[in-house]
């Protein structure tokens, strides 16, 4: 007995959009379905472009899922691209028609998507890092998470999430790839092969900022990570003017030197009027191989200096929230593009990786800097 077309549209809606993240069916991707009388399917869907990075994937989850259904004997694809106009209505309906003017959707009434702008005050203490394991441990327990790699000079977040595809796009809106669940784009990902320099004065920045917020498709993200470039220039100032409820994560290093500049990193809060989340503090110590004592390579008590020093100039607790071993394979597999807590979860660093992560993960019951929508009643 041949499938009924029911069916067969049943089992297109578990097909998953590899880069949007919703049913091809509600995308409007699914162009034909035909049945024959002996059980053999065939299905039309639509590419949002005709080099679609994520069509291999599609083919497969297609014929997957329709294969499954009782009484298909053979499932036969056929890919299509999508018409200039089908793809303008696809983004109205993932962004709505907003006209002209681009908006940045984590800045809009009702947004439940907290953002975090990872800062440092020097480089070289491993905040990119510390970054990439926070979003993989969100990541892996269930959360809707993207990163902004907005250290443009010093862009090494695809790297570090091994995220090789490059970003597709769907008339101005740009569909970010994706690796280890995690949303990801980068100046990088736009760049000539090879390691070329980005050579930009302060607007550029800022426009590259905004295109990232507001150009790129997110979706209803759980968290948002931005990995800035060290210190307090044009990329931090642009960030509080146009993320003005992002929450700043302040990463240092144990020794004084590296904790008096990340002292004036997070005091920036000060001026710009944003919330200081924590800070972490990274290279700790190094476990001992032969015994069980912690050697302090880089000193002690950074962390919490930097905490206290912030609690006293912005008048309110600024938190340590954890203290992170050193451990080469952090490094490793920054290199490799497997973060630590994906390939050694209950390793030392990996487990305070892990715990900070909770602890962020944990959305504040506090409505200070939620916009309600409430307007006066005119009394």
């Amino acid at each position: 007995m041949a499938p009924t077309q029911e069916l067969v549209t049943a089992a297109l809606a578990t097909v998953i959009d590899p880069e949007i993240r919703r049913p091809i069916t509600d995308l409007g991707m699914v162009k034909s379905v035909d049945i024959a009388a002996d059980g053999a399917v065939r299905v039309g869907v639509y590419l949002t472009v005709a080099g679609c990075p994520m069509k291999d994937t599609i083919r497969r989850d297609v014929v997957n899922a329709v294969s499954k259904v009782d009484g298909v004997t053979a499932v036969e694809l056929e890919l299509d691209v999508m018409s200039q106009e089908q793809r303008k209505e696809l983004q109205t309906k993932l962004r709505g028609d907003r006209g002209p003017e681009k908006e940045i959707p984590f800045n809009q009434p009702g947004s439940l998507t907290r953002v975090f702008a990872v800062a440092s005050g020097k480089g070289g203490v491993g905040k990119s890092s510390v970054t990439v394991n926070l979003a993989a441990s969100m990541a892996a327990g269930g959360l809707k998470v993207g990163i902004v790699d907005a250290d443009i000079y010093g862009h090494s977040i695809p790297r570090m999430l091994g995220a090789a595809e490059r970003p597709t796009k769907v008339e101005d809106m740009i569909m970010p790839p994706m690796a280890h669940d995690i949303k990801v784009i980068s100046v990088g990902m736009f760049k000539p092969e090879g390691n070329t320099p980005v050579v930009w004065r302060g607007p550029m920045l800022d426009r590259a900022l905004h295109q990232f917020l507001a150009d790129v498709y997110w979706g209803d993200l759980d968290i948002l990570l931005l990995d800035l470039p060290p210190g307090t220039g044009d990329i931090a100032i642009s960030v509080a003017q146009r993320l003005p409820g992002a929450e700043i994560l302040v990463v240092t290093t144990p020794q004084m030197a590296a904790s008096e500049v990340a002292e004036r990193a997070g005091s920036i809060a000060a001026s710009t009027h944003q919330q200081i989340a924590g800070v972490i503090e990274n290279m700790s110590w190094l476990p001992c191989p032969h015994c069980d004592e912690r050697i302090p390579v880089f000193g002690e008590g950074g962390g919490q200096s930097v905490a206290d020093a912030l609690t006293r100039t912005l008048g309110a607790r600024v938190p340590l929230l954890g203290q992170v071993p050193l451990d080469m394979r952090l490094r490793e597999g920054g290199d490799e593009g497997k973060p630590l807590v994906l390939t050694d979860p209950d390793s030392p660093a990996a487990a305070e990786l892990r715990s900070i992560a909770g602890a962020l993960s944990k959305r504040s019951s506090s409505i200070k800097g939620l916009q309600l929508g409430l307007s006066p009643s005119g009394r």
